[in-house]
């Protein structure tokens, strides 16, 4: 196992136990993540953020995962994330919408590339937004 893939490993730990400051530690000062929902964030403080904004409101989320891939300083993962929206959910544009108590089971990919002092300098999340959502019940009938 390389360094990214224990970076990665290190960071899903982190996530489904809500831990904000091995968060922090994991990210590179100048870091940028792209995510679904939150779009291009900039900078360690505002994706740790990100990640508090799910974990809040997702906070007993755990992860399965399916696939776990390692090329030169890039981990890659596929899984499950499952879990119940018992807390706030943040919009994008600022509002904050009431948990919907309804459980959740989204599965994503993520992408982290590592630098050589051991840090994420770029981080992508891909999940079905829609999905999400939906699985919340805050789409429109159809």
């Amino acid at each position: 196992m390389g360094q990214a893939r224990e970076v990665m490993d290190r960071l899903t730990a982190a996530i489904t136990t809500a831990d904000s400051e091995a968060i922090a530690e994991l990210y590179a000062q100048d870091a940028v993540a792209v995510t679904p929902d939150g779009g291009e964030l900039h900078g360690r403080e505002d994706i740790v953020g990100y990640w508090r904004q799910m974990t809040e409101a997702v906070p007993d989320g755990s992860y399965e995962p399916v696939h776990s891939y390692e090329v030169g300083n890039t981990a890659i993962d596929e899984g499950i994330f499952r879990g119940r929206n018992t807390g706030p959910i943040q919009l994008p544009t600022g509002e904050t919408l009431a948990p919907t108590q309804k459980e959740i089971s989204i599965r994503g990919v993520d992408l982290a590339t590592v630098d050589d002092s051991g840090h994420i300098v770029d981080y992508r999340l891909y999940f079905d937004e829609m999905e999400f959502l939906g699985q919340l019940g805050l789409l429109p009938p159809t």
